[in-house]
């Protein structure tokens, strides 16, 4: 029984070593211990943790009674004693056993824990650094899209300048051609006076031809 007991101690202390420090050894160690707790693990572990707890109280009553029996001068024989100092070793390794049973199952919960937590972090990071370059892109993109607006901007101000200095232009092709219309106008006017002037010349003359021919006839007869 006493060897039994030392074994476990052993066994749970090495792994509690295997446990605290980094070795190559500590991930198959985690790995059984998961394994430990998968399907039936959890009621072999329980049964075997309550076995123990009954044999630890059973002791401890062993105990209670041979102290008791101290009281009392005369009771205890040697053989009392040997049992009692049994009982009491039996006693503390079980006690023993037991807290590094509880150590051993705490480090573990809190190992998974701690690689949940860094595995949760480094998504965190990840999605962080996804979402900096993100930021970081639609930046470039913002910063291209305002040059190129900026560009069209300027080719809109050259376009509106263009634009005002064609329309002055028509403007002007417009007050030249209006002052042209009138000038032709103006000739008009005076190319229909000198016409008629003509026309009234004529007559005249034609009249004074026919006047002088008259005379002349008037002379001869």
């Amino acid at each position: 029984m006493i060897h039994l007991l030392f074994s476990l101690i052993f066994a749970e202390m090495a792994v509690i070593l295997l446990l605290l420090f980094r070795t190559p050894l500590r991930k198959l160690v985690i790995m059984g211990l998961d394994r430990m707790k998968r399907g039936r693990g959890p009621v072999v572990i329980t049964t075997v943790g309550g076995t123990i707890l009954v044999l630890l109280v059973s002791s401890v009553s062993n105990i209670l009674t041979f102290q008791q029996r101290e009281i009392e001068p005369g009771t205890i024989n040697p053989t009392d004693q040997v049992l009692f100092t049994r009982n009491l070793l039996d006693t503390s390794l079980m006690g023993f056993i037991l807290f590094l049973g509880l150590m051993m199952d705490r480090l573990h919960h809190y190992i998974r824990e701690l690689r949940l937590l860094r595995k949760t972090m480094e998504a965190v990071k990840k999605q962080s650094r996804s979402f900096d370059d993100a930021k970081n892109g639609s930046s470039e993109d913002h910063k291209a899209m305002e040059e190129e607006v900026a560009t069209l901007k300027s080719r809109i101000k050259v376009l509106e300048s263009e634009c005002t200095a064609q329309t002055d232009e028509v403007k002007s092709a417009e007050s030249k051609s209006e002052a042209l219309k009138k000038q032709s106008e103006g000739l008009l006017l005076e190319y229909d006076r000198l016409l008629e002037d003509n026309q009234s010349l004529r007559s005249q003359l034609q009249e004074i031809g026919q006047g002088l021919a008259d005379s002349d006839g008037k002379k001869s007869m």
